[in-house]
């Protein structure tokens, strides 16, 4: 567990020994979700920040109709929930599931921005790394309302595929959805994605092998 957690952008900064005076200052419960469990479901008004210590979840919305579309994918050392937590009375707006077998931490937020007694350093850079990770993340989703605002399915999925190439730093990588996932992550509809990404293909723009992609 500590491992995962010292390799996380939350705790970047804090020592070994720190971690367990922290771990010990803010507390935590373990909870594992089978594939498909609800972690957090919208209308829910949480305390506590979820960290992925295994496995990965999806931040999704549906909207009245049940149409669904994936705000985010959260992968293992990536935290959730901070927002609406840090709010207190909000209630959740999206719905948090586990995209495949997960253990997920849950940390009290209250505790996490309020310095104990001892005004401990490492607490401190717990706060600043929080405030950084959600100011990060929120360049995440202007990157996606970037993505999701071109006019037609070809500029949604050009625009996806050019930033995660770029995050690769080459033109081959992998993408962390299937074919549905990523439909509901451009908020297209998923045979659309399908036939624009077969034109895609025999135009020799793209190449791809189920989520791996080559940009040509």
């Amino acid at each position: 567990m500590k491992e995962v957690l010292m390799k996380s952008a939350l705790f970047k900064g804090i020592s070994e020994e720190e971690l367990d005076s922290l771990i010990k200052c803010v507390g935590f419960r373990r909870i594992v979700y089978s594939e498909g469990n609800i972690i957090f479901s919208h209308g829910d008004i949480i305390r506590e920040v979820g960290f992925v210590l295994k496995g990965s979840v999806q931040v999704v919305r549906e909207d009245f109709w049940g149409n669904r579309s994936i705000i985010s994918q959260l992968e293992r050392g990536d935290f959730f929930g901070e927002v609406y937590a840090a709010l207190e009375e909000r209630k959740m707006a999206n719905t948090v599931i586990a995209a495949q077998r997960s253990e997920i931490l849950f940390f009290d937020c209250g505790k996490i921005l309020s310095l104990c007694h001892k005004n401990c350093v490492f607490h401190q850079k717990l706060i600043s790394n929080f405030i950084r990770v959600i100011a990060e993340k929120n360049i995440m989703l202007m990157e996606k309302i970037t993505h999701i605002s071109q006019r037609s399915t070809r500029e949604k999925v050009l625009s996806f595929l050019s930033s995660q190439a770029e995050k690769s730093g080459g033109r081959y990588f992998t993408i962390p959805f299937s074919r549905q996932e990523m439909a509901d992550y451009l908020s297209v509809d998923r045979s659309a994605l399908s036939k624009e990404l077969s034109r895609m293909k025999a135009e020799k723009i793209i190449d791809y092998d189920k989520n791996s992609f080559r940009l040509l």
